[in-house]
């Protein structure tokens, strides 16, 4: 089958359409690949991988794109059935992920987007939907981005495979009674449940779930479950379903403003829907996952606001006697709010916490007098104040000045990400001030802030509270994982510095008196076998502190580069020369040749250039025990021009255990021991130069190939 590339019936900027048939399809396809010029971004369903590698109009259009330079990120559900097919397609790529649930494909370019929902295994597509207009690509782009960086490395998910490796889960099921039956599912296989929902899903649990909570039960009296707790506002509305589900053994605690979400989280999965739930319709849209962290974090979730909730039975008895008067009010006027919270702060006794959105609200507070405010609230009343406020630029400055003011109120940066719209103020626990950010980029408080919520309400207060706690905590936690991990990279620093003293001496010496037993032409072999080993050992022991210096340096970003114009060829000839006594060796199980049609000049420290290749020839040598090592310098065309050092051999290949992770510290599978630290210190230098630095398995099925690329510069 011959298709020819079919360009839209009108200009790509004005028309979007859709093509049926797979002549039509196929080759508006071709087209599409025809115009990509820097960039294909594409995703597809389990099915897509056969069509790309078996349909050669596909498989041509992805090497003609790299072929002009461009790039290709794509990425598909891996599984079982389709993973010869992704390791084929891996190559015809510049980076595969993996994705649970992709359905359909899309395609976005620079300037033209494509989309299918007709996919059938190794068969050319039969339906494509085009576009060229400009908000169309912009939101093929947006979606892919978005899927993208959820996406997981697809050799991370072949090693997954492979391996029989547990694989955690998140999903968004859209049908509703899939959702009854997937909730139905985690509730019966747990062996504890705890559940956030709105007043209208306690209905809806009750509907649907409630046989299989009273069996839970029932296993709960034997010992063999650990529990329901619910969290939920009682209302008048609830209330006689609240009192049956208590009757039950369930706990429940009222929160009057809960979180702007249900959700459900047992000791295996955890799920969660943003629909309001009313009248105990059926769920549309539901999340659920089995991933640790998303477990973990709805738990602290629900155990923060579980502590700030009321017991049910105590919110049951104030609704039955009319007792419910906590106050919320909405304050439109900025200044009275902003003044309101002044007020509350001058007369608290106990402890304050404040969150700042960023750093110009802060400023502003400033500006109209809060140090001073701050300070005579810690001297004179001996308050305990925190205030924490996200990293940027000025932060550190003004929180500097704002220290030698005021030196009792704790102040904290957060991290940049904890980027809010709200400045919350939390007094002694009873009072909650939550002012609207509006404009930032105004000078004064009042002009930037929009509306504001006061309430004295215990769940509130203590829900905002617990929230604050957290992040509060975060943040602390953060700080003191960066102090260890700087007290660790200095302590490694600092040993290997030590290490280096006594080395010197002890090589020195073993080598000075190995030269005069030569010299004094001493037979005494038991002395040469001696120093033969305190020598080796000593060398052994020099590269290792070495390798450690290294590795600190890269990852500190302090590795220092000399840089000058060289040759590569220079480079790769000297590493050749100096490793002619270990070529000789070899014997005639191995020939080692040099291949390289012209000079290669970049800039780049020629020592560092030196050990990343001779580390790769060492590697290369250590695994073939007899054929060939052909070292190849070529030019390479891409958006720049670049050259390729690579070493190939005919040697036992790369371990698939440790492909994945093959330039980590610590990976190694060398059969003469080592460090497995020089493949990752290649890849710091290397990366530091501009360039990269890979690896593969030779397609035959033997031996491996180690490459890197440098950008060219002229001479």
């Amino acid at each position: 089958m011959t298709i020819h590339p079919l360009p839209p019936s009108k200009s790509p900027e004005k028309r979007s359409e859709i093509l049926y048939g797979v002549d039509n399809a196929v080759g508006r396809g071709v087209y599409f690949m025809s115009n990509v010029q820097k960039r294909m971004d594409i995703y597809f369903d389990h099915r897509a991988p056969s069509i790309v590698v078996e349909v050669p109009e596909y498989r041509s259009g992805y090497i003609d794109i790299r072929k002009r330079g461009g790039k290709i990120r794509a990425f598909t559900e891996i599984t079982k059935n389709n993973i010869n097919y992704c390791k084929e397609l891996i190559k015809l790529v510049d980076e595969l992920r993996h994705l649970n649930g992709v359905k359909g494909g899309l395609a976005v370019s620079e300037t033209e987007y494509m989309a299918t929902t007709v996919l059938e295994e190794a068969k050319p597509l039969t339906q494509v939907i085009f576009s060229g207009v400009k908000e169309v690509v912009e939101q093929g782009q947006y979606i892919f981005d978005t899927l993208w960086n959820t996406a997981i490395p697809a050799e991370q998910r072949i090693k997954e495979i492979e391996e029989g490796i547990i694989h955690y889960e998140t999903k968004i099921i859209e049908d509703p009674n899939q959702i009854i039956e997937e909730i139905s599912r985690i509730t019966a296989n747990s062996n504890e449940l705890s559940t956030c929902l709105t007043s209208g899903g306690m209905q809806y649990s009750y509907n649907y779930f409630f046989k299989i909570k009273k069996k839970l039960l029932e296993k709960q009296k034997k010992g063999k479950h650990k529990g329901i707790r619910y969290i939920t506002r009682v209302d008048k509305d609830n209330i006689d379903l609240v009192k049956t589900y208590l009757s039950y053994g369930i706990q429940i605690r009222h929160v009057k403003d809960l979180p702007p979400m249900s959700f459900g989280v047992s000791d295996k999965e955890m799920s969660a829907t943003i629909e309001k739930m009313e009248g105990g319709k059926k769920i549309q849209s539901l999340l659920i996952s089995t991933e640790p962290l998303y477990i973990n974090h709805y738990n602290t979730i629900f155990e923060e606001v579980w502590k700030s909730g009321i017991d049910a039975a105590d919110r049951i008895k104030d609704i039955e006697v009319g007792l419910d008067t906590a106050n919320l009010e909405i304050i439109q006027n900025p200044k009275e709010a902003i003044e309101r919270a002044w007020s509350y702060l001058k007369t608290s006794r106990n402890d304050v916490s404040v969150l700042f959105p960023t750093a110009n609200a802060l400023s502003r507070q400033i500006h109209m007098g809060l140090l001073q405010l701050l300070k005579e609230t810690t001297e004179q009343h001996g308050v305990k104040i925190r205030i924490l406020t996200p990293a940027s630029e000025q932060i550190k400055r003004l929180i500097n000045e704002a220290t030698t003011i005021c030196p009792l109120v704790d102040f904290r940066i957060a991290e940049e990400k904890l980027q809010t719209q709200i400045t919350l103020v939390l007094i002694d626990k009873k009072h909650c001030m939550i002012v609207e950010l509006k404009d930032d980029t105004r000078d004064k408080s009042y002009e930037s802030a929009g509306l504001s919520t006061y309430s004295d309400s215990k769940s509130i207060v203590l829900s905002y509270v617990s929230i604050f706690e957290i992040l509060w905590k975060q943040n602390e936690l953060y700080e003191q994982l960066k102090t260890h991990d700087k007290m660790q990279r200095e302590f490694i620093d600092v040993a290997a510095h030590e290490l280096r003293t006594p080395i010197q001496p002890i090589l020195g010496l073993s080598q000075i008196l190995q030269s005069r037993i030569k010299h004094d032409n001493t037979n005494n072999i038991d002395y040469q076998e001696l120093l033969d080993p305190i020598v080796r050992n000593a060398k052994r022991l020099q590269q290792l502190t070495e390798d450690i210096l290294d590795v600190t340096k890269i990852e500190s970003q302090s590795l220092q580069l000399r840089k000058e114009v060289l040759n590569v060829n220079d480079v790769v000839l000297a590493v050749l020369a100096d490793y002619g006594s270990n070529v000789k060796k070899l014997g005639d199980n191995i020939k080692i040749t040099f291949n390289s049609k012209e000079d290669m000049y970049v800039m780049a420290d020629r020592s560092r250039l030196y050990q990343v290749f001779a580390n790769l020839l060492n590697n290369a040598v250590k695994f073939t025990k007899e054929g060939s090592i052909t070292i190849i310098v070529q030019r390479k065309y891409n958006v720049n021009e670049e050259t390729v050092v690579s070493v190939k051999d005919t040697g036992v290949g790369i371990d698939t255990d440790i492909l994945p992770r093959l330039f980590s510290r610590f990976t190694t599978k060398s059969p003469t021991g080592g460090t497995g630290l020089g493949l990752h210190i290649s890849k710091g230098i290397i990366e530091a130069h501009g360039g990269k630095l890979w690896a593969q398995n030779n397609i035959n099925g033997k031996g491996a190939m180690f490459s890197f690329s440098l950008p060219l510069v002229s001479k």
